[in-house]
């Protein structure tokens, strides 16, 4: 059994998910992108989810979010969904597309986690042997200088959306929003930030396949290789799924989050025997998303700081 996890509203995510058994099935043309910003650009308004950062590699996605009205589960459950339907029409696929481990959500908490994530998902590319450059990567990915100012924009697929229905716009335009704690005179200075930590990843990358003696796959090689091969590159299984994250020398930041998610679920456990044994009346704390939503648990509205 999966811990509870903490749903706040306003709280900013690194969400990954993988493709079944690392096939390439998002390998980086025209029709997969336009289909990932899409369904991105619907999902995110649906649920009121701002973006700011994105990397779709041939084999899973990064995305960093704030989940602004506490629906992170729905928004999910929507946009990995209709990613899937589309992506079996496109690639003339049978079977699951997505891995079978669930998504791996972890919540920043500090301003140096944002920072470092975003680098973290925009390198990705770089990381994987693929490109030189993180701007080089033909996938939907984010510049730096378009968080907090530009736009993804995407026409409707021509597979899977029935013209019909209005919930599938003819365009759809994906603002990037600046996270949260990030006031607008100051969008200048964190984007230099995340630039300044990007290329720090990029040169780390460089490094280690000069040390190697390997060579930069490259952009049009990754944008033509077949989406039903499989990536055979070395990749250790996730030991752990880490809930939050703090950055580099946050230590009393990372105690007090980890108490906190020790308190929340030991509060939630608590209420979920008080449940099991028939007490309706059991509170929840605050966060509790699935009970309250499938279940009319209570829930307590106070949350606490972490």
């Amino acid at each position: 059994m999966s811990q509870p996890r903490e749903i706040v509203p306003g709280a900013t995510y690194l969400i990954t998910r993988r493709v079944v058994r690392r096939h390439l099935l998002f390998r980086p043309d025209a029709a997969i992108n336009q289909l990932l910003v899409y369904v991105l650009a619907v999902s995110a308004r649906r649920y009121g989810v701002q973006i700011h950062a994105l990397c779709a590699m041939s084999t899973h996605l990064h995305l960093v979010v704030t989940d602004a009205q506490g629906v992170l589960p729905r928004f999910l459950q929507f946009f990995h969904r209709i990613v899937a339907l589309g992506t079996k029409v496109l690639r003339k696929w049978e079977g699951a597309v997505w891995d079978h481990e669930t998504t791996s959500v972890v919540r920043l908490l500090t301003h140096a986690a944002v920072v470092e994530k975003i680098a973290y998902v925009l390198a990705n590319p770089v990381a994987a042997g693929l490109v030189r450059r993180a701007r080089e990567w033909p996938g939907v990915k984010v510049d730096v200088d378009e968080i907090g100012r530009g736009a993804l924009r995407a026409a409707r697929p021509s597979a899977y959306f029935n013209p019909k229905n209005p919930q599938w716009s003819e365009e759809v335009t994906l603002q990037l929003a600046l996270p949260p704690a990030v006031e607008q005179h100051d969008a200048d200075g964190f984007r230099g930030q995340v630039a300044s930590e990007l290329g720090r990843l990029e040169a780390q990358a460089r490094a280690e396949v000069d040390r190697q003696g390997g060579r930069f796959l490259g952009a049009e090689r990754a944008s033509k290789i077949s989406p039903y091969q499989r990536a055979t590159s070395f990749e250790a299984l996730r030991e752990r799924n880490p809930t939050f994250a703090v950055g580099r020398q946050q230590g009393g930041a990372w105690r007090t989050a980890a108490a906190a998610v020790r308190a929340f679920r030991a509060s939630y456990h608590v209420a979920l025997e008080q449940w099991c044994s028939g007490v309706r009346s059991a509170v929840f704390p605050a966060g509790t998303w699935w009970m309250r939503t499938f279940h009319g648990a209570s829930v307590n509205d106070v949350v606490h700081a972490t």
